[in-house]
């Protein structure tokens, strides 16, 4: 039999461990395209053209850095390096998706630790870098609408390794958790979501959405997809063992497509957000069950953050120059408080 002093010890060290392997989770965040963290709040303003961090206590702005290929030309999204000491802001051009005359070519690079810009990456001749995602080795793939490419960049190296033809204007792309496929949503241009096998780095299918798509997601168990229907106020949901819709869920209280679809960075919720100011909060293990409604959330909602605790999330008021903070176990608006001009994206590491 162990002695009291044994076991007290035993009880020490194994809570000592869980403690590491809770922050290990959290520093490494294995949903890596749904991030969050400790340390700060990076928000996209692209109605301003700026970068802005907060103080994640005071929701006070503590820097801001103008992002620019020229005059006008405004940043739209964004991805954080796994080890979240970087994140990456495609600097998209002055207009948007169907109408953005002078396109941007550039991915700027900031540094999380000193919350400052330090370079950028120049994605020439390839114009309108838009959706942005991040694999476990700090690899990027960004979609280039107007080119009608996804390019897998080495941010280290600045370079591009691959451009890939996804057939249509490709604005929101889905990586998979293992890095094999990624899925493009064509928006209007083009009826289905291009499938991308990126070990070969080339195209190799197409999932029929004749209604069009806005915004498209992976689950962290890399089994399905999720796409918002641009038309319909529907979800489908595609199944990645051979690249079919499985079924489909409709948003409760909307009548108009969606626009963004999200998993937060545990997997238990999905939220999907429409510029009305509607958010549906899913259950991702049972989406045909009863959802949460927030009506009023802000105007022309765009991104989500998740706070590191799994309490709330933020979503970007593009309408308004807000920021609007949601409970998330009562569905309820908790405070709002001002952000920039119009963020689209934003995240917290």
């Amino acid at each position: 039999m162990k002695s009291p002093e044994c076991v007290s010890l035993f009880m020490v060290f194994a809570t000592l461990a869980l403690s590491v392997a809770s922050t290990s989770v959290l520093a490494g965040n294995a949903n890596l395209n749904s991030p969050t963290g400790t340390h700060g709040l990076i928000m996209v303003d692209k109605v301003g053209g700026f970068v802005r961090f907060f103080d994640i206590s005071t929701d006070k702005e503590l820097a801001a850095f103008e992002t620019s290929d020229g005059p006008g030309i405004k940043p739209h999204e964004l991805a954080i390096s796994p080890d979240h000491k970087t994140a990456y802001v495609a600097i998209y051009g002055d207009g948007v998706y169907g109408n953005n005359p002078h396109p941007g070519h550039s991915i700027a690079i900031f540094d999380l630790t000193s919350q400052k810009m330090t370079g950028m990456i120049n994605v020439s001749p390839y114009i309108a870098p838009h959706g942005l995602q991040i694999d476990e080795h700090g690899r990027l793939y960004v979609a280039c609408d107007l080119s009608r490419k996804v390019l897998v960049i080495d941010p280290k190296k600045r370079s591009i390794e691959a451009a890939i033809d996804v057939e249509g204007t490709g604005h929101w792309i889905a990586l998979l958790p293992n890095s094999k496929k990624l899925y493009v949503a064509n928006k209007t241009d083009k009826p289905f979501v291009s499938v991308v096998d990126l070990k070969e780095r080339r195209m190799v299918g197409k999932i029929p959405m004749p209604g069009g798509m806005q915004g498209i997601v992976a689950a962290p168990d890399g089994k399905t997809v999720l796409v918002a229907d641009f038309s319909t106020p529907y979800i489908h949901i595609i199944s990645t063992a051979d690249d079919t819709e499985i079924d489909k869920v409709q948003a409760d209280g909307e009548q108009k497509g969606l626009y963004k679809v999200f998993f937060t960075p545990d997997g238990r919720r999905v939220l999907s957000c429409q510029p009305d100011g509607q958010v549906n909060i899913f259950d991702a293990t049972n989406l045909h069950a009863p959802q949460h409604v927030v009506k009023s959330a802000g105007t022309a909602l765009m991104g989500f953050a998740f706070t590191p605790d799994g309490k709330f999330a933020l979503v970007g008021n593009h309408g308004q120059g807000t920021v609007t903070r949601i409970d998330l176990a009562s569905a309820t608006v908790v405070n709002t408080f001002l952000a920039g001009k119009g963020v689209e994206t934003l995240a917290y590491y």
